[in-house]
């Protein structure tokens, strides 16, 4: 691990730097520059037990030691007030907003990418139009204000506080190789942006913009990405393109779990029922209605008149269709268990009936009595016995 971006030494340094605050920046640099080395020194020492807490045991707390230099270098000591009331609220409520901005904007931005990913369209990106101009205000501030003032804030303090000492053990241990993994999670991310574009594109040629727009991100976070670990502004790019990326992954396997789910069901054609919020019992074969059921003898003739029960004597009661004889379409007109019902034929359209004293056509509906086909029964072949020939 290297102790220089350690984030113990890095959150130590961040303290001392709060607490130097009220000094010229020139000389906070000249100060902190005199004593980093000493500081990745003891972290080299530490190793990879060089967490925020073991830094305040081993030299006390950041806010101390920053006492300590100030002593030694002379300076004066602080204000018993931070910052001037006058300015420090207003500085506080915009380190605030961009802190919060980027939060909200990355949670914004994975259920974006989740939606584009989970749905393969390029109306789901629609919601940029709100979420770019939150995250680009919140970047402007921390560009032209730097991220100190973020880093300043109590909320946040307490967020470091609570990671860093949770560096050490088994936590640490998977926070130390999640971050080895960042080279290969920015590849990853500019991977998916390309492959996601391909997608949209493939699906509608509307995303025709789509795609050199998720290049260019693909290649700024391939720059960014990596540099982030340094300079903490280009967070507010890497945050969201990862948060997007983590969205259109959840969504292309959610895709891929319907798919495979889709594969496993659509095999041979089954029957199914359903009491419907229309009201009938209705009778499916492969997701198609089943209005009639015929039924013959062994001979092949068909039987009339047929009453059909299950196994317990329950009758297999289905909605019955006929024709309405005002508009010449079929309606629901009860439900039973005889069969066979008759045939509901569509013919073409006629022009006997009137609106407005206009000939209005409308289609022709007519109920066919008998079978409108014929069948051919499988003849059953005894097996033989045992000693028959």
């Amino acid at each position: 691990m290297s102790t220089q971006n350690s984030g113990g030494v890095r959150d130590y340094l961040a303290r001392v730097r709060t607490a130097l605050a009220d000094l010229p920046d020139a000389e906070v640099e000249e100060i902190l520059e005199d004593v980093r080395p000493h500081l990745q020194d003891i972290g080299t020492e530490l190793g990879e037990s060089a967490t925020l807490a073991a830094l305040v045991e081993r030299l006390g707390s950041p806010e101390s030691y920053a006492a300590e230099l100030r002593a030694a270098g002379g300076y004066p000591a602080p204000p018993v007030e931070q910052a001037a009331r006058a300015t420090e609220p207003k500085r506080n409520t915009g380190a605030r907003l961009a802190a919060w901005s980027l939060v909200l904007g990355v949670f914004g931005v994975l259920l974006t990418g989740f939606g584009v990913a989970v749905n393969l369209a390029d109306d789901y990106l629609y919601p940029f139009a709100i979420l770019l101009p939150v995250l680009g205000a919140s970047a402007w501030y921390v560009w032209k204000h730097g991220v100190r003032p973020v880093e300043d804030l109590p909320e946040m303090r307490r967020i470091r506080d609570t990671f860093g000492q949770r560096e050490s053990g088994r936590i640490g241990a998977a926070l130390r190789y999640l971050a080895s993994l960042r080279p290969a999670w920015w590849l990853l991310c500019a991977a998916v942006l390309l492959g996601l574009g391909v997608l949209l594109l493939l699906g509608s040629v509307s995303a025709v913009l789509a795609l050199p727009v998720f290049v260019a991100v693909g290649v700024a976070v391939l720059w960014a990405g990596p540099k982030s670990a340094e300079d903490r502004r280009l967070l507010w790019v890497s945050l969201p393109v990862s948060a997007f990326v983590v969205g259109s992954l959840l969504g292309l396997a959610g895709q891929f779990v319907e798919m495979v789910y889709e594969r496993g069901t659509s095999g041979d054609p089954y029957y199914s029922t359903g009491r419907y919020s229309s009201g009938p019992n209705e009778l499916l074969y492969d997701n198609r209605l089943v209005e009639n059921i015929y039924a013959f003898d062994a001979e092949g003739k068909p039987l009339t008149d047929v009453y059909l029960y299950d196994g317990q004597g329950n009758p297999l009661t289905t909605a019955r269709y006929g024709c309405d004889k005002s508009t010449g379409s079929n309606m629901r007109v009860g439900e039973d268990n005889h069969y066979p019902r008759p045939h509901i034929d569509y013919g073409a359209y006629d022009d006997q009936g009137y609106y407005n004293g206009y000939n209005a056509y409308r289609p022709t509906c007519r109920e066919i009595t008998g079978v409108p086909f014929s069948a051919a029964i499988p003849k059953s072949v005894t097996p033989q016995q045992p000693g028959e020939k």
